[in-house]
């Protein structure tokens, strides 16, 4: 029988002298990579939900290599596919030495630059990059991509999806579960393939190492805002489903391949599925008894991933499986965006010694001053600060503005503002160069520059935001945005956090330039003790168009 690739590969992982190729399969299968013509690793298949899949780990590789590979599924050769116009895919170790480009971007809607695609959500800026690099001779800088969140959307999909849901489903759902939204674990998997089989975001995603980490809509729409949003989806007889589904395939398709092999080797998941794989049964049920427990039990998994690359130390925090949504007020702690472990985490890396530390959140830390204001404000009428009577009300606007970013977690946002001011002074090890808090989300890019309230700041510290890869916003959203910014409103939200009761942030910051609405994808290139942040549009669109660099900025 005839084994095909129905997704991949993708480079995930890779160190100094290791890489990692994901892959799935239409079949159980042995997979294997050859690499440089010469050398050959292989891994067995996992079966999740009747689906299959492979994590190969290559070992031995020297550190900044860059060498060709190609996937066979038992003896036949299945990629780089016969008469592809794109290069080579490569395996890219990390050099200790080398300078860093860090690539990042969120918010993906695969649209495959359809005219209609286009006009709606704008160029792809995924498929952009990967025309930019193709046109590039492969280098042994370290290259990474950092995909910060809404890899997919499960509740908003498009009509190729739409119809897959009409199909499966026969037109209707037992549970109830809304006709154009994802639930179950087939569907998402549908969902991935559609989302990374186009051939130039499949390229990209083959060559380049990627890191991932999920925000709201690889589950739903403001997942996770407050506990009562969350009683009010527990509430629907298709939301169980719906949330084992999601964050067991967010396991499987993304952070399964953020680890390394020796962090994959503890991780307690990759232990069962892998005895599944020995006994040649399905892994569905452990699996989807781990994603429910992961709801359930916020502490009981860790999402957030550390990666040390060249002099930058990158740390990737999980900003929404693992809250803390209590609604008390907030000198007890228990509304918090990272949950206690995640902080306790985030704390034990935060530490000086790199050239350059990076904390990458799926949601700003420091949005426009304003929205701040608006979401700290929110959280503590929510929470009690105006009467029992103005809590309900302030419930119902934090959901319907979409309120839940570090702002709204005053809690969290304290502790991280004053731990990024200890390691920028120098007083957790030696001072890097810059500490710069990366995310996306809100659909527009921008720089924030910030410093300390009181005292020295001691090295730079920078938010930098690129939103979206697709999904550009109406003009309506623009128009607010715009406005969000702006110093009225700014004063406007600094007079209603007083009247709350707020706390003043230990940092103050200002966008350097209004925000930029059109898709783009950042770069940050760090050299020595040196860095500079890029962002790149695609002003053309269309399969043939390179991106621009729009703007170029020392932080």
């Amino acid at each position: 029988m005839t084994v095909s690739l129905l997704l991949g590969p993708v480079l995930r992982h890779v160190g100094p002298a290791t890489a990692t190729v994901w892959v799935e399969t239409d079949a159980p299968c042995d997979v294997r990579v050859r690499v440089d013509g010469a050398q050959v690793w292989a891994a067995r298949t996992f079966t999740v939900h009747g689906h299959h899949y492979a994590v190969c780990e290559i070992e031995g590789l020297a550190p900044g290599s860059v060498l060709p590979y190609e996937v066979f599924l038992g003896e036949d050769r299945v990629w780089p596919e016969p008469d592809s116009p794109l290069p080579p895919s490569v395996l890219r170790t990390l050099s200790p030495d080398a300078p860093t480009r860090l690539l990042y971007g969120s918010c993906h809607t695969p649209t495959g630059d359809t005219p209609e695609g286009l006009v709606r959500y704008g160029p792809d800026m995924l498929r952009a990059t990967a025309r930019r690099l193709s046109r590039e001779d492969p280098t042994s800088d370290n290259l990474v991509l950092l995909l910060v969140g809404d890899q997919v959307y499960a509740d908003e999909v498009q009509e190729p999806m739409r119809a897959y849901l009409r199909e499966s489903r026969g037109g209707s759902d037992p549970d109830g579960a809304p006709e154009d939204e994802v639930v179950r674990f087939d569907e998402y998997a549908e969902l991935y393939r559609q989302a990374w089989s186009d051939p130039q975001v499949r390229w990209l995603l083959s060559t380049v190492p990627t890191l991932m980490v999920f925000d709201d809509h690889d589950i739903r729409d403001d997942w996770n805002t407050s506990a009562a949003w969350r009683a009010r989806m527990d509430g629907h007889p298709w939301w169980r489903t719906r949330v084992t589904s999601g964050i067991g395939a967010y396991w499987v398709y993304q952070h399964v391949g953020n680890l390394s092999p020796d962090a994959r080797a503890k991780d307690p998941l990759w232990a069962a599925v892998r005895d599944h794989r020995e006994r040649g049964t399905d892994a569905r049920d452990t699996v989807d008894a781990f994603a429910w427990r992961a709801h359930e039990e916020p502490s009981a998994y860790r999402w957030s991933h550390r990666h040390d690359v060249g002099g930058v130390r990158v740390l990737v925090a999980d900003t929404r499986c693992g809250r803390s949504l209590g609604e008390d007020d907030l000198p007890g702690g228990s509304r918090s965006i990272l949950g206690p472990d995640g902080h306790e985490w985030l704390d034990r890396h935060l530490t000086g010694g790199p050239d350059h530390l990076v904390v990458a959140s799926t949601v700003p830390v420091l949005l426009p001053p304003s929205v701040h204001h608006l979401e700290a404000w929110s959280e503590a009428v929510c929470a009690g600060a105006w009467g029992s009577a103005a809590r309900g009300p302030a419930e119902r606007l934090r959901q319907a503005l979409d309120l839940e970013h570090w702002g709204a977690f005053q809690y969290s946002f304290h502790r991280l503002a004053n731990a990024v001011l200890d390691v920028a002074r120098g007083g957790r090890g030696p001072a890097p160069a810059t500490v710069l808090l990366l995310g996306g989300d809100v659909h527009f890019s921008y720089l924030a520059r910030a410093r300390a309230r009181a005292g020295e700041t001691g090295a730079r510290v920078a938010q930098l935001v690129s939103s979206a890869l697709c999904n550009q916003l109406s003009p309506n959203l623009r128009r607010a945005a715009t406005l969000s910014a702006s110093w009225p409103l700014h004063l406007a939200g600094r007079v209603l956090t007083r009247l709350a009761g707020v706390r003043r942030s230990p940092l103050s910051w200002a966008l350097d330039e209004r925000p930029y609405f059109g898709n783009t994808i950042g770069e940050v290139v760090f050299d020595g003790r040196e860095a500079e942040a890029r962002w790149y549009h695609c002003p053309q669109g269309g399969d043939d168009a390179l991106p621009e660099v729009r703007r170029r900025v020392r932080v």
